[in-house]
């Protein structure tokens, strides 16, 4: 079962809804007003800050966005009402690029197969006429999930390290490519890349109208990518740990096996006083 699903398949799914669960994964400082104001129906909202992430005192630990324990995702999983039965649908309004694909992969990690990301988000959806609305369903909640453990595979900053200097492995940052090459930083301290790290930008998975590429071309795309490493050697981080996950997502629609994900990613990193690649320069305005 491919993790990318059509607006056109969804549209089809939403007319029989059993077992079906909805969520909006839209970010950024209106998200939850947005989704107030209209979503897709049946659509419960998750909440990247919060739900998606466990924040401590400083980003030098964890980066911007550092992952719940699976416990804690569990309690958020039971809240939305999915059990081993749910087929699962995700969207957000930034083509899966962003908590779409974070949920994808926080979900898979708990071991459930049945999620899916909307193929161009909410105004594909729309456009494709999934119903929409203002109203806020009552969801029950579950007792299903209690994982105490991620069963995707995540690296550390040590592993990172190691990774990116040994020629059998590889350490892929997803960032744009102004970004990995220190000419600005529009989030982050510190501009610049972990040094032996290789660039693919997540924009390459998509096509001219925001789309991801056809399941044989990222498979393509990929094979060359990789240049035959296997996925345990192979580890995708970008700024916070979010976006890398449309990456993740682009290799599971290709039919590849999941590499390890960095969670810190740059903005552990770049705190931590390990080395930086690139022009090293400070924050600027994006």
């Amino acid at each position: 079962m491919k993790p990318i699903i059509s607006p056109q398949d969804l549209a089809v799914l939403v007319k029989e809804p059993a077992h079906l669960v909805l969520v909006d994964a839209r970010s950024g400082p209106t998200a939850i007003e947005s989704y107030q104001k209209e979503h897709l129906k049946g659509a419960h909202f998750v909440d990247l800050e919060n739900d998606l992430a466990h924040k401590g005192a400083s980003a030098a630990q964890g980066g911007r966005h550092p992952m719940p324990s699976p416990k804690a995702f569990s309690a958020i999983m039971n809240r939305l009402g999915i059990t081993p039965n749910s087929r699962v649908v995700v969207y957000d309004d930034k083509n899966g690029a962003n908590a779409a694909a974070r949920f994808w992969w926080m979900v898979k990690a708990m071991g459930h197969d049945k999620v899916h990301v909307v193929d161009g988000g909410f105004a594909a959806a729309k456009a494709a006429s999934v119903p929409v609305t203002d109203e806020i369903e009552k969801v029950e909640c579950t007792h299903f999930y209690t994982n105490s453990e991620w069963q995707l595979p995540t690296a550390n900053m040590e592993e990172v390290a190691h990774a990116a200097l040994h020629p059998d492995y590889m350490v892929i940052d997803v960032r744009e490519p102004a970004r990995f090459r220190g000419e600005l930083e529009p989030i982050d301290e510190v501009a610049g890349h972990i040094p032996g790290a290789v660039n693919y930008p997540f924009q390459d998975n998509l096509d001219s109208q925001g789309n991801f590429l056809k399941e044989e071309e990222l498979k393509a795309k990929y094979t060359k990518d990789l240049q035959g490493k296997p996925a345990d050697h192979v580890i995708v981080h970008c700024g916070s740990g979010v976006t890398a996950c449309h990456t993740l997502l682009g290799m599971a629609q290709a039919g590849l096996e999941v590499p390890k994900l960095y969670v810190g990613s740059w903005s552990e990193w770049s705190r931590s006083g390990r080395p930086i690649a690139g022009q090293g320069a400070t924050k600027q305005p994006s």
